[in-house]
């Protein structure tokens, strides 16, 4: 058996077929049991997000049991299997693993570095052990995502700088005050790219909010939900002594703030910085206003430079990400391999214990009268004993060696281990 991941996500289904296929949580109750009793699973993990569903499992690596889940998959949701399995991707063992280490990271997500999809990944593990679908293998594979995801975001920046207009907004609004706290905000305009930016404003600690939009109803409505208030379009001029941040996007065809304008209203407040951001394209504010002095204009280009930045520094810290990976993946299949030994190892000190007990009994037997603390003396030493020379095979075992089939062969042969091996559900 191997660790089996088959999915699909946003680089290979669009959203008809992601939408299709994806599960709330009371399908994935129904969907585990559906997996579970599948020939060839043992445990089953199903994560469902609006960007991907992917399975994991712990099942027969073989070809026929990937065309048997991408059937149950058509079947459960009642979906062409046709137009599914185009969509669908299967990696199994070193690549099932490294696929599910780079989700957990966010490596693989639409924007890299992303916190949201481990998160995601804890809840549909939660979902599992509470239905009993992930066992031993499962649970060491998602604790160990779990953990290679918080060293990637640890030990890398690839959490670090916006890649969205709308955070980039707050991160350059924060390098020219820091503390939003006690600044004023004027949405200027209603475009759907403005709204998001300002809503990512007053998540950042913007309270003071003046919504002017050529609509004064829509203007009023955006101004309750930013707890602000709303001013008739006409009179945005007014407000601009007081706005600290303007972020502007009207639609207009021309400048509706020009640079005699602003060289006014810069007298009025004093020289007091101001940060304006024209989203609109054409542009809306006249360029030439970024030459005043305290007087920062930004327009799409500029923003998008600044993600587009960003985006490469979060590709360059991936690549160190990738080398985490990478060390982890070893140290997860050091550990799976270990588990080939240990109905050896198990049947190995059981039969050591066996010895013991029979040797100590004859033992007593001589010694009629013995006292209690000289048997737990005795029986000190022997134990001592016993895990000494159990140490080096049990090592040997469970190392990561090629020749590892015929050490356990050889130990059973050697120690007269002929009886049926152990299940793995006698792990000590």
């Amino acid at each position: 058996m191997t660790v089996l991941v088959i999915g699909l996500n946003h680089k290979t289904a669009d959203v008809e077929v992601r939408e299709s296929i994806a599960f709330d949580r009371e399908r994935i109750k129904k969907g585990l049991v559906g997996l579970r009793n599948l020939t060839g699973i043992s445990e089953a993990i199903i994560l469902s997000t609006c960007n991907r569903v992917e399975l994991y499992l712990h099942a027969d690596g073989d070809l026929s049991m990937v065309e048997r889940v991408k059937k149950f998959l058509a079947e459960f949701h009642k979906f062409p299997l046709e137009v599914l399995d185009g969509a669908l991707y299967a990696y199994g063992a070193e690549d099932g693993v490294r696929h599910l280490f780079r989700v957990a990271s966010s490596l693989d997500s639409m924007v890299v570095g992303e916190p949201q999809i481990l998160g995601q990944l804890k809840d549909a593990y939660e979902i599992g052990l509470k239905e009993q679908s992930s066992g031993l293998i499962l649970n060491k594979l998602m604790k160990k995502a779990i953990s290679v995801a918080k060293r990637v975001r640890t030990e890398t920046k690839i959490a670090e700088n916006a890649v969205s207009i709308g955070y980039a907004a707050v991160e350059l609004a924060k390098k020219i005050f820091g503390d939003l706290g006690d600044k004023v905000f004027m949405l200027l305009g209603a475009g759907e790219m403005a709204e998001l930016a300002a809503r990512h404003l007053t998540g950042s600690g913007v309270k003071d909010v003046i919504v002017a939009n050529r609509t004064y109803e829509r203007g009023l409505a955006l101004a309750v939900e930013f707890s602000g208030r709303a001013v008739e379009f006409s009179d945005f001029k007014k407000e601009l002594s007081v706005a600290d941040i303007v972020i502007c996007s009207t639609g207009a065809r021309s400048y509706i703030l020009e640079y005699s304008e602003m060289e006014k209203q810069m007298k009025t407040r004093r020289q007091r910085p101001v940060f304006i951001i024209d989203i609109s394209v054409p542009r809306n504010i006249d360029p030439k206003i970024n030459s005043l002095e305290n007087v920062y204009l930004y327009d799409i280009d500029d923003l998008q430079g600044v993600v587009d930045k960003n985006l490469n520094e979060r590709l360059k810290e991936s690549k160190k990400a990738e080398d985490i990976i990478d060390k982890e993946i070893d140290v997860f299949f050091d550990w799976l391999h270990s588990l080939d030994a240990i109905p050896t190892i198990v049947e190995l000190r059981r039969n050591a214990e066996g010895i013991k007990n029979e040797e100590l009994a004859k033992l007593y037997n001589k010694l009629n009268g013995i006292e209690e603390k000289d048997k737990q003396a005795i029986e000190h030493a022997m134990n001592a004993m016993i895990n000494k020379l159990l140490h080096q095979p049990t090592m040997a075992l469970k190392g990561n060696d090629e020749e590892k089939d015929i050490l356990i062969s050889a130990a059973r042969k050697l120690y007269g281990l002929n009886s049926r091996p152990l299940g793995r559900q006698d792990e000590p």
